[in-house]
């Protein structure tokens, strides 16, 4: 049995990808249920059955071993190590948003084409783009396999991983992409998007028109994708994501006494049930410039983030379905804030 097979249950809350999941809180230790070989072995067949050809399956999994840095990376991840002030100063430097602006204009022209086919903001779409893989120029170099494999063995998340390595051998039997440049992060998390290989299966759109849902070096095809996915994950067009407030200290035990919603990701359920932003204006809630809120019916959730406040809207939740952290999602829409 490798070390790996010992591997305790680790410490963290996100793939950080679209498609992530939350995680359970720490378990314990739980020893692999089969020795790697023969476990591996297991796998193999089971994918056979699904109609993985055996081709693909010599070449994917020959000689694959269990990655332990990938679990060390598993346990440190920053949308949940990091408060939001300390995450936004990480993510939303100067230098971010420059670049995120200059390819805002760069490529205004196929993001208006992406953002009237699929109803999505082209802002919105150049965030995404920028956070999850800075623009394009980091969209991972691990390859994808062996980290899948690595996390679908460790027993803590061993299921949801198992499913990932299936349709990442799903890609490959389909064609879309040769094993080599099969790659991606530590969490297996694909392309420009970091789309987890369930979420390409059904989310990445071939928007150029060669043939391949190519998210690791078309544009086209990498906007396209995010913006279908947050259509499908409930982007409504011409509406907000959501606005920051102030609560005065007055109106503080009322905001408190708002029941947090009871059902969705761990995300969610740190949300308030939704109000109207009327009701969140009696309550005395205020606009961060001091001002009123609208009387509005828009209904608005509260989330408290460290010393900030935001009153989010239904849009704001496909961000959420994209990663379920509010580190990230609000680091997005901040972002696309600043593009003008």
């Amino acid at each position: 049995m490798t070390s790996l097979a010992a591997a305790v249950a680790v410490l963290a809350l996100s793939v950080g990808s679209a498609g992530a999941q939350e995680l359970p809180p720490i378990a314990p230790v739980v020893l692999a249920p089969l020795p790697f070989d023969e476990w591996l072995s297991a796998l193999r067949s089971e994918a056979a059955g699904r109609g993985i050809r055996p081709e693909v399956l010599d070449e994917a999994l020959t000689g694959v071993q269990p990655v332990e840095q990938i679990l060390e990376r598993d346990r440190s991840q920053a949308e949940f190590t990091l408060d939001l002030s300390a995450y936004l100063k990480r993510r939303l430097t100067r230098d971010i948003v420059r670049t995120a602006q200059r390819m805002y204009t760069t490529h205004r022209a196929l993001l208006r084409r992406v953002g009237l086919k699929f109803a999505v903001s082209p802002r919105i779409v150049v965030a995404v783009w920028g956070l999850e893989s800075n623009f394009g120029r980091f969209a991972g170099v691990r390859p994808t396999i062996p980290a899948l494999v690595t996390l679908a063995y460790d027993p803590r998340r061993g299921e949801m991983f198992r499913n990932e390595l299936f349709s990442a051998l799903d890609i490959l039997n389909r064609g879309d992409i040769e094993l080599e440049r099969l790659k991606g992060s530590w969490a297996g998390a694909l392309g420009q998007p970091q789309f987890m290989p369930s979420s390409y299966l059904q989310y990445a759109i071939d928007f150029d028109g060669d043939g391949r849902r190519d998210i690791w070096s078309s544009l086209p095809d990498v906007f396209a994708s995010v913006a279908f996915y947050l259509q499908q994950h409930g982007w409504t067009a011409g509406q907000e994501w959501g606005r920051e407030v102030k609560i005065p200290a007055a109106a503080r035990a009322r905001a408190a006494a708002v029941p947090r919603r009871e059902s969705g990701c761990r995300a969610e359920r740190i949300m308030t049930a939704p109000r109207p932003l009327s009701a969140w204006r009696r309550l005395g809630l205020r606009t961060v410039g001091g001002g009123a809120l609208p009387s509005s019916t828009v209904e608005a959730s509260l989330v408290q983030s460290g010393t900030r406040s935001f009153l989010l809207y239904s849009n704001y939740e496909a961000l959420l379905g994209y990663n379920c952290a509010h580190t990230y999602a609000l680091s997005v829409a901040l972002l696309a804030e600043r593009l003008k």
